[in-house]
């Protein structure tokens, strides 16, 4: 339960490039009476009086500290160890919005915590391009890499890119040159709401504007191919080496493994990685830890997820069953390859009670352990067999996959099956 009525610890406040003159008479009134501030150094210098000008009497007195290097380390000490009363930091714009009052929250808790918010940058973007702010994806750089973009990229939709640094433009412009959206209109914002304001254009593929400021948010309007959410991508879309589950049957599995957002995938003998990432997509948050052994095919998972725009949100690890003890306790399971009696006992203890297992056999002796699991323990089973028109000489046949025993169970929430 949260106790509005007393006196937070950390008061959380956020403030724009406008600085001072932007903020609320709660937001001045808050920092007035702060015996501490933290905060970037460029967020503590709004904070002073402007040279020549009369000190108002609603001037800050209290003693501002610089975030250190790592900040993440610091603000990490600050919570544990307040050492006042009570702490404000300032943070930029919303701080509930890939700011700091979330990492705040949920170090404390929210009985804890008072946050004042300020416009958020993507606000301020949307009110300078005219654009429905409930239409627009968002993608932060500020934990993830240039490639995240292209989770949200296709033709027609309109993305803010809330940037890392003065670089982050630059390279998202290469990966969305790279991916086939060079026709796309940028607009790089810098400073928004601040008196030092600045925005630029252009197309993506004759970009040519040097770096700015740090301080920048990076609008797209997408002008390229489609790239759907939805499972079942061509083969041809990922790097693999023939271990890959097939187009149509990955759609079938990713049906079965009922992605939501949150949740955390086991993908057990990942081969190409094209479960993961399409889980991964289709969920639209979460996290994914695919397992394999094979360091080349490891490498090809990374660089899949990075061309899929989900590089941030799998983790790559060794060969099950080893490899099954480090890792985060999964919400949903696939096992794809390597399956053996060991894998899926083990897998079957560390899955969360109502969260489903899904497996795909295609030896004879894959087949017959997952037939003698679905006798003891239930469970849908059925063989999936897919035929596609190839040619034949001058005129064309059809050409049937391997066959597949697809298994699916769902954990009970007493530990056995359903």
């Amino acid at each position: 339960m949260i106790d509005s009525g007393g006196t937070p610890q950390f008061v959380v406040v956020g403030i724009g490039a406008d600085g001072w003159p932007g903020l609320s008479q709660r937001a001045r009134d808050e920092l007035c009476s702060a015996e501490v501030i933290f905060g970037a150094r460029r967020q503590l210098d709004l904070l002073r009086p402007v040279p020549g000008k009369t000190v108002p009497d609603d001037t800050v007195r209290a003693e501002t500290v610089p975030w250190e290097s790592p900040m993440s380390e610091h603000l990490a000490r600050v919570l544990d160890d307040p050492g006042h009363r009570q702490i404000h930091i300032l943070a930029s714009g919303d701080p509930m919005f890939h700011g700091v009052g979330t990492t705040v929250v949920n170090a404390v808790g929210a009985a804890r915590t008072r946050i004042i918010p300020a416009v958020s940058s993507v606000s301020l973007a949307c009110a300078r391009l005219g654009w429905d702010l409930t239409g627009v994806g968002i993608v932060s750089l500020v934990t993830d890499d240039e490639s995240a973009v292209l989770a949200e990229a296709s033709h027609g939709r309109r993305l803010l890119v809330l940037s890392r640094d003065q670089h982050s433009p630059g390279a998202v412009i290469g990966v969305l040159g790279a991916a086939g959206f060079g026709e796309a209109t940028i607009t790089v914002l810098e400073q928004l709401g601040g008196p030092r304001e600045k925005v630029v254009s252009g197309v993506a593929g004759t970009w040519s504007h040097p770096p700015g400021d740090r301080l920048n948010i990076v609008a797209v309007d997408c002008v390229g191919p489609y790239r759907t959410r939805a499972p079942g991508r061509a083969d041809a879309d990922y790097l693999h080496d023939g271990q890959i589950t097939k187009s149509a049957h990955r759609a079938l599995t990713i049906c079965a493994l009922e992605p939501a957002g949150g949740q955390t995938l086991w993908d057990i003998g990942a081969g190409s990685g094209s479960i993961s990432v399409e889980w991964l997509r289709a969920a639209g948050r979460g996290h994914a830890v695919a397992f394999e052994r094979d360091p080349h095919r490891a490498e090809r998972i990374r660089e899949n997820a990075r061309q899929h725009g989900v590089a941030s949100a799998i983790t790559v690890l060794g060969g099950a069953p080893d490899a099954l003890a480090t890792a985060p306790r999964p919400d949903a399971v696939f096992i794809g390859g390597g399956l053996t009696e060991t894998v899926l006992a083990a897998a079957f203890e560390a899955l969360r009670p109502g969260g489903p297992l899904v497996v795909n056999a295609v030896t004879v002796e894959s087949q017959a352990l997952v037939l003698g699991w679905h006798r003891r323990h239930g469970g849908t089973t059925r063989r999936v067999m897919i035929e596609s028109v190839e040619p034949l000489g001058s005129m064309n046949t059809w050409r049937p996959a391997l066959p597949i025993v697809q298994w699916i169970l769902h954990k009970h929430v007493d530990g056995g099956a359903q």
